[in-house]
């Protein structure tokens, strides 16, 4: 619990302080190594990373850079390389540690330079990035002005690989958890903006997953949503047989017009799609340090625009509104 303690004391202090009551538990079970038998290698690999402050950080790029080349020489480098592929795979980046180029599954940066422009600024606001994998966008988030940001995922590889970033940049008022948003208190009303990206059409039930998300939100705060999407009218809804894209969970991919309404039904207010995109192979796929199958393995090897089921390919929407 001790990469956790000092952040736990400050949420203690302030308006998720009913909170921060449950996150020890929440933490210890998101991170307990008798259900995730990997936690242990994990660990071991981030106390093995050199011990070194950086010389130069910059996490307001499209690669989050943390020291210089010069910092390590060349075995030292490879050593590094070594410790942080046992927490493979790295899905959400890109990120460079003392030269060493950490090339992810996503360019996650793309995503970022979609929605920047049309977001309110971050400068001094509290932000919750539901989903977040290893914090990337947190990151970037902190890198606007953000006072605080908070990312959740349950995935406890990505907490570490978090705690990897962490460990050199050294922020206080940035932490990323081993919960959902099903472990948020309900009502929680402490956050000007909310991100959801990537998580809707993850979700049984869409519109309370909406709920929830506005329910995090301040009054007059802002929702950063973006999902999957499908061509159609405000009838439109896809609900794959068994998977989409390979994968398993996937239950409602709607039109840009049904996400609309959607959202109209939960009460947002000033909704607008800002961007709509079809992913390719060049903003994800397979590299490296995510050596597993990727977007071109998930394509129709005959016609990219469509799945290996034969749903429409992968295109996503960006959505932003107003509580």
């Amino acid at each position: 619990m001790s990469f956790y303690d000092a952040f736990l004391t400050r949420l203690h202090d302030g308006p998720l302080a009913a909170w921060a009551e449950q996150l020890p538990q929440q933490i210890t079970d998101g991170l307990d190594p008798t259900r995730f038998g990997n936690v242990t290698k994990w660990q071991t690999a981030i106390n093995h990373l050199p011990s070194l402050t950086p010389s130069t950080i910059d996490i307001n790029m499209p690669t989050i850079r943390i020291g210089e080349a010069s910092e390590l020489d060349d075995a030292q480098r490879q050593e590094l390389k070594q410790h942080l592929m046992q927490l493979h795979p790295w899905r959400k980046g890109p990120f460079e540690l003392f030269g060493l180029n950490i090339s992810t599954e996503w360019r996650s940066d793309w995503k970022w330079d979609r929605l920047a422009p049309h977001i309110s600024p971050l400068q001094d606001r509290h932000v919750l990035d539901v989903g977040c994998g290893n914090g990337y966008h947190c990151w970037r988030m902190l890198g606007e002005g953000a006072a605080s940001v908070i990312g959740i995922d349950p995935t406890p590889v990505f907490n570490m690989q978090f705690q990897v970033m962490q460990q050199y940049i050294n922020a206080n008022n940035i932490m990323v958890l081993p919960a959902g948003i099903d472990d948020l208190p309900n009502k929680l009303e402490s956050f000007d903006t909310v991100f959801s990206m990537g998580v809707l059409y993850h979700r049984r039930s869409p519109i309370d997953h909406i709920k929830q998300l506005m329910d995090c939100l301040v009054s007059g705060g802002e929702l950063v949503l973006e999902t999957l999407i499908i061509d159609g009218d405000e009838n439109t809804t896809l609900i794959p047989e068994e998977r989409y894209a390979c994968m398993r969970n996937v239950w409602f991919i709607p039109s840009v017009e049904m996400l609309v309404r959607w959202c109209e039904r939960s009460g947002l207010k000033n909704i607008r799609v800002v961007d709509t995109t079809q992913t390719n192979t060049d903003e994800q796929r397979t590299t490296d340090w995510m050596t597993f199958h990727s977007l071109k393995e998930f394509l129709d090897p005959n016609d990219s625009n469509k799945t290996v089921e034969g749903y429409p390919a992968p295109k996503r929407a960006i959505l932003i509104a107003e509580k």
